[in-house]
């Protein structure tokens, strides 16, 4: 009886309820599983971008170069992608056979799941006592049934083994926070690490939890001089460790392309190659939802850019739409963008800018922000961009709008959860607000860019819920 009553006390199940709670994590496992099975048999395609993750790769396996081209001949040296990912294929390449990119999904897929469940416990360990078991559960539930990450779970894309990375970052870093030791501190620098070799954004999760692990350790009572020397050697090692990786990557780049890139360029360019800034700096001047970045910017160089398909906010006169309509059909001619062609969108961009200051350095990166959280999640679905247009495809249009509202659900129960105050509340609304911050740089949104931010919804979401049924839930026992 007494045994009893410590687990309850500690929020742990017993009894009867273990084995309901035990068929509850279970069932959602096996709902999850379920879910990104279909999603793989729906959406799984190679794109461009797993198509150059996974040259890298082969190349990695069969020449031992960090390169892109088909034969030794044709190889070239790249940095346009950091090797966390590509490091990843090349394992399953190695493991399920050459160029086998389902086989990655199918290891993201485990990773996913493995992943709810370390959620789940990170959601427990942060609640309140008396809301420990439920948020657990709630946790498990909405992070095994969230379409939006199970989706790209389905894709041989960065996505998700940065979220699962994420997730092992929240819950080393928990676990650190109860009871300080070198297994949670290596657990945490590895993730975080991993989440920065992904993708260069990642290191915003070690920045955003570190600090709070930090303070937190020095508030401990035993904090004394043993202690103290103990937790500063443990933070100098794995910093250390954490940056190993990152500064072998730019002692390559320096020898190989003599130039400092620690992460990756953000346009995701090789030392040489084009970039143009006057047409990046136009279509920031007016680019505001995926539709355009679909459309427009994914197509420039190399498609036609045509004036009817540009939306009304690119131009602010008559005369800059003729403007605009003789450049694109310069631009046309070749379908290139030539330094000069480059430099008449920079005059064109400087123009829009002076005039409308605001506009361009507030409202529009705002409105971007708000489409890559707001937007329905349905990029990688075969349904038509103009999905809000009901007479065209009524059905897909209802569907947008359920998407639409569940991505708003998640994003109301991850504030809910804040407003609960769970331990590391703090640490996870600053990452929210760091990423947002540097989203509204992005000149081209893709929803896409929001997901890493999820873990951390689900897990405040799970408090949420978890604290909504207490207040209207009888007590049980």
């Amino acid at each position: 009886m007494e045994a009893v009553q410590q687990s309850q006390s500690k929020g742990l199940p017993s009894g009867g309820w273990g084995a309901r709670r035990a068929m509850s994590v279970a069932l959602a496992l096996a709902a999850g599983l379920w879910l990104r099975l279909w999603m793989l048999g729906k959406v799984y395609q190679v794109d461009p971008d797993a198509l150059i993750y996974g040259g890298i790769a082969k190349n990695l396996l069969l020449h031992g170069r960090y390169a892109l081209g088909v034969t030794s001949q044709e190889m070239y040296p790249t940095l346009m992608r950091l090797p966390g990912y590509p490091l990843f294929l090349a394992a399953c390449f190695k493991v399920f056979g050459m160029e086998n990119y389902a086989s990655a999904c199918w290891v993201q897929i485990a990773l996913e799941l493995a992943g709810c469940l370390l959620l789940a416990d990170f959601a427990r360990r942060i609640a309140p006592q008396r809301l420990k078991a439920g948020a657990l559960h709630a946790t498990l539930w909405l992070a095994a049934l969230c379409p939006f990450t199970a989706s790209y779970a389905a894709e041989p894309l960065a996505e998700a083994p940065t979220a699962f990375v994420i997730v092992l970052a929240l819950w080393a870093a928990a676990r650190f926070k109860e009871r300080p030791g070198w297994v949670s501190a290596l657990v945490f620098t590895f993730a975080v690490a991993s989440a920065a070799l992904l993708r260069p954004d990642g290191a915003l999760v070690g920045v955003a939890l570190a600090p709070a692990l930090i303070i937190g350790l020095a508030g401990r009572r035993e904090s004394v001089a043993g202690e103290r020397g103990r937790l500063a050697r443990m933070a100098v090692v794995c910093l250390l460790l954490a940056l190993a990786p990152f500064a072998a990557w730019t002692w390559r780049n320096w020898r190989v392309f003599h130039i400092f890139e620690p992460l990756a360029p953000r346009l995701a360019t090789d030392p040489g190659e084009d970039t143009h800034p006057g047409w990046e700096r136009w279509v920031k001047s007016w680019c505001l939802d995926f539709v355009s970045t679909y459309d427009i910017y994914w197509n420039i160089p190399g498609g036609p850019l045509e004036v009817s398909e540009l939306p009304a906010r690119a131009f602010d006169s008559a005369a800059q739409f003729a403007e605009t309509a003789a450049l694109a059909a310069d631009y046309n001619v070749q379908q290139q963008l030539s330094p000069e062609i480059d430099a008449r969108f920079e005059r064109l961009a400087e123009a829009r800018i002076a005039a409308h200051p605001w506009r361009s350095r507030v409202w529009l990166p705002l409105g971007r922000l708000a489409d890559m959280w707001l937007r329905p999640r349905i990029e990688n679905l075969p349904i038509d961009l103009d999905w809000w247009v009901y007479a065209n495809h009524n059905a897909e249009t209802r569907f947008s709008w359920a998407y639409a509202g569940l991505n708003a659900m998640y994003l109301l129960l991850g504030i809910a959860g804040l407003c609960l105050r769970p331990r590391f509340w703090a640490a996870m609304l600053a990452y929210f607000v760091l990423r947002s911050a540097l989203l509204t740089t992005v000149e081209a949104p893709e929803a896409r860019y929001t997901l890493e931010c999820f873990p951390m919804l689900f897990a405040l979401g799970g408090v949420a819920v978890s604290g909504a049924l207490a207040r209207i839930m009888p007590k049980t026992g």
